[in-house]
C-alpha cells in the first residue's frame, strides 16, 4: 500500500517537473481596438538575445506572421509600432534514480543528480503607433535548447502560437 502511495506521489513529481520546463505561450489584447485599421508596421525595438543569430531569427519569424494577416513593414509613418524583449534564468531540477528490489528502505541505492537549464521568456509587444498604447502582447517562456537550429524551429513554433489567436 506505501508503495503505492508514494508511486502516485513520485508521478504527481514527474508530472510537475515536465509542466514546469514546458513551454507556455499567451497573447492578449485590447478588445476595444479594430485591428482591421492596421495595414503597416516596423520595428521600434528589436530582441536583445545572447545567441548571436537569434535577434534576427526572431524579428524575421514575427515579420512573417504580420505579413500572413495582410500587413506590409515599413520603414516610417506605421500603423503599428513592434517591441520584443528576451529574458533568459537559470533553473534547476533535481531527478533521482532508484535501484533495488521495490522499495523497501533497507535495500537498493538513490542518485539524486541536479540538473541546470536555462528558461527563456519572449514578450512582442505591438503598439497603435499613433496613440503609443499598447494593443496586443504575446509572452513564450520554454527551456531554452543548447542547439542553435533546435532553438530557432522553438523559438518560430512559440511566435506561431503567440499569433493564432491574433484579431486580424
Amino acid at each position: 500500500m506505501q508503495t503505492q502511495k508514494l508511486s502516485v506521489m513520485l508521478g504527481f513529481v514527474f508530472l510537475l517537473a515536465a509542466n514546469a520546463r514546458a513551454d507556455r505561450v499567451t497573447s492578449d489584447r485590447d478588445h476595444r481596438v479594430n485591428f482591421s485599421k492596421y495595414k503597416t508596421f516596423m520595428w521600434v525595438h528589436e530582441p536583445e538575445p545572447r545567441e548571436a543569430f537569434m535577434k534576427e531569427r526572431i524579428v524575421a519569424s514575427v515579420n512573417a506572421q504580420l505579413v500572413a494577416r495582410g500587413m506590409r513593414q515599413v520603414d516610417d509613418g506605421a500603423d503599428l509600432a513592434v517591441g520584443a524583449n528576451m529574458a533568459t534564468e537559470e533553473k534547476h531540477t533535481w531527478e533521482t534514480y532508484y535501484n533495488g528490489d521495490g522499495w523497501g528502505w533497507g535495500s537498493g541505492w538513490s542518485v539524486t543528480k541536479e540538473k541546470t537549464y536555462e528558461v527563456g521568456t519572449l514578450t512582442v509587444d505591438l503598439f497603435d503607433a499613433h496613440t503609443r498604447k499598447l494593443v496586443w502582447q504575446g509572452v513564450g517562456t520554454d527551456e531554452v535548447s543548447p542547439k542553435p537550429e533546435k532553438r530557432t524551429k522553438e523559438t518560430d513554433k512559440q511566435i506561431e502560437k503567440m499569433f493564432k489567436h491574433f484579431p486580424w
